[in-house]
């Protein structure tokens, strides 16, 4: 996106939201639209400025992070939305991405790390630390397998293989690329195969796919 991509951050630590936003600032490709000391707050500026990015502390006063997660999944917006968490507990980051995250990153990670995290997440890649990769896909391996994998058969051709490409990692754009089609054509393939495997981001779709061994043939 050459204008750039607007961000709204929801923290409700005054110090680290000022820290997100200078480290923010220092990267021309991320364009602040909004900030919030809540989760409340924050989903009225999500709805108000449909951005690309939210960033989304977990540990959160009355509207906690998932909470507030859920709400913003909610209303259908095309924003991604990535928890930034002192929290590296698997139960936090299993709930995260299984209500709908579309990254999980660890405030204690290097800023440049943050901020090419960031991007790979607004580029459709996998946002989440190698070693919390790893818990995860052991508690995704722990969902009934065996119905989700009867619902592959419901998925089109089209479909798997748009599975196996994010399984590789692959961005919207990569994956348009891949199989000769438009991005925007690939985003309404995701979002069907979301739906119909039952999961709330490509984050939790990628991971299992996998760990299923599902690969471009």
């Amino acid at each position: 996106m050459s204008d750039g991509y607007t961000v709204v951050v929801i923290d409700d630590h005054p110090l680290f939201r000022k820290g997100v936003l200078q480290l923010l600032a220092l990267d021309e490709r991320f364009i602040l639209v909004g900030e919030a000391a809540s989760g409340a707050e924050g989903l009225a500026i999500v709805q108000a400025q449909n951005p690309d990015l939210v960033i989304l502390d977990l540990n959160m006063k009355e509207m906690d992070g998932i909470s507030t997660l859920r709400a913003i999944k909610e209303l259908d917006l095309d924003s991604r939305v990535v928890m930034l968490t002192v929290s590296d507990q698997s139960s936090d980051l299993v709930a995260a991405v299984r209500a709908g995250a579309d990254g999980y990153l660890l405030k204690d990670m290097e800023p440049e790390e943050i901020i090419s995290s960031l991007a790979e997440a607004l580029d459709g890649q996998m946002a989440i630390p190698e070693r919390l990769g790893r818990v995860l896909a052991l508690a995704l391996r722990d969902d009934d397998a065996s119905q989700r994998n009867a619902m592959m058969d419901s998925l089109t051709e089209r479909e798997r293989e748009i599975l196996a490409c994010l399984a590789n990692g692959l961005s919207n754009k990569l994956v348009g690329r891949e199989l000769g089609i438009a991005e925007g054509t690939v985003k309404v393939h995701v979002k069907s195969l979301l739906r119909k495997l039952s999961f709330r981001s490509r984050l939790e779709a990628a991971i299992w796919a996998v760990e299923q061994g599902i690969k471009l043939r």
